[in-house]
C-alpha cells in the first residue's frame, strides 16, 4: 500500500497539508502591513508571569521567543515527517503499517522535540524586536503607528509600535474617544489596555516618540 495514500498515514498528511496552509500565511503576512504571529502572540497568548507553571511550559518551547505561527509550523512538520518515518520503520519490520493513532504518539513526542530543538535554533537567529513579549506596561503612554485599520465598527485594528529599546510589536488598538476614527498611517498615542486591546487617542504631540 503507498505510504501517502493509506489510511494509517491520514494523520500526517493532514498536519502537512495544514502546515503549507500556515506557512503560507505567515509568508503573506510578511507581504502585507498584517503579521498573523504577532496578531496571535499579543492577542492569544497568556500575560508573562501570570502563572509560573505555565511560563516554564511556554518557556520551554521558546513561546515568546519565536513567533507561534512559526512555532505552529515547527509543530506540524515534526509531527508529518515523523509519523511517516515511524510507519516507514513499522512497515519494514513487521510488514504492515500502524493504526494511526498508536503511531501519533511517538510522532507527537518527536514533533515536540522537533519545536524545542528547532525553536531554539530560531529564537538566536529571528530578530528579537520582532518577537518580544513585553509588560503592558511599557506599551501605555507610546505612540503607536496604525497599520491596518478595520473597516468595520466593533473590530479592532492592527498598530505597530516600538518599545523603549526600539523593538517593534504588533497590538490591536481601538479608539478610547467615541466617533473616532483610525486610519492607515495614523500616529496614536496608547492610554490604556482593556483585556488584549490597546485604547488609543489621537497623538497629540507628533514630536512624542
Amino acid at each position: 500500500m503507498n505510504l501517502l495514500t493509506a489510511p494509517q498515514t491520514v494523520p500526517f498528511g493532514a498536519a502537512f497539508v495544514v502546515m503549507l496552509g500556515l506557512a503560507v500565511l505567515e509568508l503573506v503576512g510578511l507581504l502585507s502591513s498584517f503579521s498573523p504571529s504577532e496578531w496571535i502572540d499579543h492577542s492569544l497568548l497568556p500575560e508573562p508571569h501570570s502563572d509560573a507553571a505555565l511560563d516554564g511550559v511556554l518557556g520551554w518551547l521558546h513561546l515568546g521567543k519565536v513567533p507561534t505561527l512559526i512555532l505552529l509550523v515547527l509543530l506540524l512538520a515534526g509531527f508529518s515527517i515523523c509519523g511517516y518515518l515511524v510507519q516507514i520503520l513499522a512497515s519494514g519490520v513487521s510488514g504492515a503499517y500502524l493504526p494511526g493513532l498508536v503511531a501519533s504518539v511517538p510522532a507527537g513526542a518527536g514533533a515536540i522535540a522537533a519545536v524545542r530543538l528547532l525553536g531554539g535554533a530560531l529564537g538566536r537567529i529571528i530578530p528579537r524586536d520582532e518577537s518580544s513579549i513585553v509588560s503592558e506596561r511599557e506599551f501605555i503612554g507610546r505612540v503607536a503607528t496604525i497599520t491596518c485599520a478595520s473597516t468595520r465598527d466593533g473590530l479592532a485594528s492592527q498598530a505597530r509600535l516600538r518599545d523603549a529599546h526600539g523593538r517593534a510589536h504588533f497590538l490591536l488598538a481601538e479608539p478610547d474617544v467615541a466617533g473616532m476614527a483610525l486610519a492607515d498611517g495614523m500616529e496614536v498615542l496608547v492610554v490604556s489596555r482593556v483585556g488584549s486591546i490597546y485604547r488609543v487617542i489621537a497623538n497629540p504631540h507628533p514630536t512624542l516618540m
